[in-house]
């Protein structure tokens, strides 16, 4: 699908861009070792945490891919968004205290430090696959359709332009220019999704009008078990196995509550993206229907975000919306940059030699561009798969997440849990992961064999977390593990103390908002 631009637009375009590249650069000039690198010198305030993992999160296959389910389905996928304040939580109030005291900067170091060298090592591969696959050269991919389509270029010429424009202030300026940048992108992606739905209403003629032309599924957010693609025990069941990998042990979003200035900020930085999950599904998710009211005709669910804009941003607003597209694209991929760079860098290059802070800032300005052009490479061969982009990533972040839930879960909560059993579990159950992910992906031996990827699962966490258990009683507990249980560290501060009552009261009003929000619409 081809735009049609005027000069106002192209002026739009070329501010943001500008915008964008002096920030990154002006970070750059300050970045001078390697924890301002790798982690903005740990001095990120509450909101930029929020709106840096918003950012990373919002990405696009988040814009266009809700704007599609809202299309053929509904708000069931608010799911997605409405249920991840539970997760946020767990990490602001119990994964982060662990994280910052044991002053790691990577995840894969937590698991150093609690089990050993051999489970490390298995996170630190893991890590390295999981955002060069599942995040750079998912995104890249994405992005790069969503470029080619918008300009009329080819496909390979979309992705070096952004892997360009990603690498070059994210090699310079490190985490602090993705924050920065992503504090900048956030706001333009809520502002024009908010301007989208706004003119989707004005043009359907209100919220009754828009109901009353829909099915009456599309406005519940559970649907029954017999559906095949959203069941709601699909959804109940296995979504939290994929969330406890997804928001409290990924690197990439992980890594924006590491630099926090102290726990605290990074506590109200978690809870104010659960906030911001409120309205995601009305400026990503209700764009989809109203597509479907307005130009079903015409539209398909994969571009039911780009008709939208097409059809009712006029000139100005058009260039800011497709900014925001770009903003959401590139944040992910600079995100996926730093994070590579991040884990090879502080993880890999330390076993093989001994780099000073210059050196570590160098190599890690290396990394990000060979990053880069390996993600370029990823997203030309998901051109040739053949598979729905969707249900790639959806499997791909599916395959190693139940070994890696089990472990962490296991790690922060019992004190027993030994190096032997986890690593019977990551890389014993890691390797049954990716042969039942190939076949589910593959759809081997037929199509329908296996259950929906959600509770196939949890039927996988469920079997490892047996496993981990029945090991670790039967073999010699853990020595005086480095760092103590939940239960044990109950009474003690993981840092100078701060009152946690405010953040759990606040935490205590939004799940009284989201709960509201599944009476009114279930």
């Amino acid at each position: 699908m081809s735009l049609s631009f005027n000069y106002i637009d192209y002026i739009i375009l070329g501010l943001y861009a500008s915008a964008l590249i002096f920030i990154g650069f002006r970070s750059g000039k300050k970045e001078k070792n390697q924890e301002d690198i790798f982690l903005g010198g740990r001095t990120l305030k509450w909101w930029q945490i929020g709106f840096s993992m918003f950012s990373a999160n919002a990405g696009p296959i988040m814009l266009i891919g809700f704007a599609g389910v809202g299309f053929s389905h509904g708000i069931v996928g608010s799911n997605f968004e409405l249920l991840a304040w539970i997760f946020l939580m767990l990490l602001g109030m119990v994964f982060l205290p662990y994280y910052l005291k044991a002053k790691i900067s990577t995840i894969p170091q937590f698991l150093l430090i609690r089990f050993g060298k051999r489970s490390y090592n298995f996170l630190v591969i893991y890590s390295l696959i999981s955002i060069l696959v599942v995040w750079l050269g998912s995104a890249l991919y994405a992005g790069g359709l969503l470029i080619s389509g918008i300009f009329g270029c080819s496909l390979f010429t979309a992705l070096i332009i952004i892997a360009l424009i990603a690498t070059s202030f994210t090699a310079i300026g490190g985490l602090k220019a993705v924050v920065r940048t992503g504090v900048f992108q956030s706001i333009i992606i809520i502002v024009s999704s908010i301007l989208l739905t706004f003119l989707g209403f004005q043009k359907i003629g209100g919220l009754d009008s828009l109901v009353s032309q829909t099915p009456a599924s599309y406005w519940k957010l559970f649907l029954p078990a017999s559906n095949p693609e959203y069941s709601w025990l699909a959804i109940v069941l296995g979504y939290p196995v994929v969330a406890i990998y997804y928001w409290c042990a990924d690197q990439t979003i992980v890594q924006k509550v590491l630099a926090a200035e102290n726990l605290k900020e990074g506590q109200y930085g978690a809870l104010f993206l659960g906030v911001l999950k409120i309205i995601m599904p009305l400026i990503f998710i209700v764009p989809g229907i109203m597509c479907y009211v307005l130009f079903k005709d015409i539209a398909q669910p994969d571009n039911a975000y780009i008709t939208m804009i097409k059809e009712l941003m006029p000139h100005g607003l058009l260039g800011l919306s497709i900014a925001a597209l770009i903003a959401s694209l590139i944040d992910t991929v600079s995100s996926s940059l730093n994070s590579f760079c991040t884990v090879f860098t502080l993880d890999v290059v330390p076993q093989v030699k001994e780099l000073n802070q210059k050196q570590q800032v160098k190599m890690g300005r290396w990394i990000t561009i060979i990053a880069a052009i390996m993600g370029v490479g990823i997203a030309m061969a998901f051109s040739y798969s053949g598979k729905n982009f969707f249900e790639l990533s959806q499997g791909l972040v599916s395959i190693l997440a139940p070994p890696l839930s089990v472990v962490f879960l296991a790690g922060i909560m019992w004190k027993r849990v030994n190096s032997i059993s986890v690593e019977i579990v990551l890389y014993g159950g890691g390797l049954v992961c990716l042969i039942l992910g190939a076949c589910h992906v593959l759809n081997y031996p037929y199509k329908g064999y296996w259950p929906h990827f959600l509770l196939l699962s949890f039927y996988i966490f469920v079997a490892l977390s047996i496993l981990i258990v029945v090991v670790t009683l039967v073999t010699k507990p853990a020595v005086n593990p480095v760092i103590p249980s939940l239960l044990e560290s109950k009474n003690k501060p993981v840092e100078e103390e701060h009152n946690s009552r405010p953040i759990w009261l606040a935490w205590l009003g939004l799940a009284s908002v989201m709960i509201l929000i599944y009476l009114l619409f279930n």
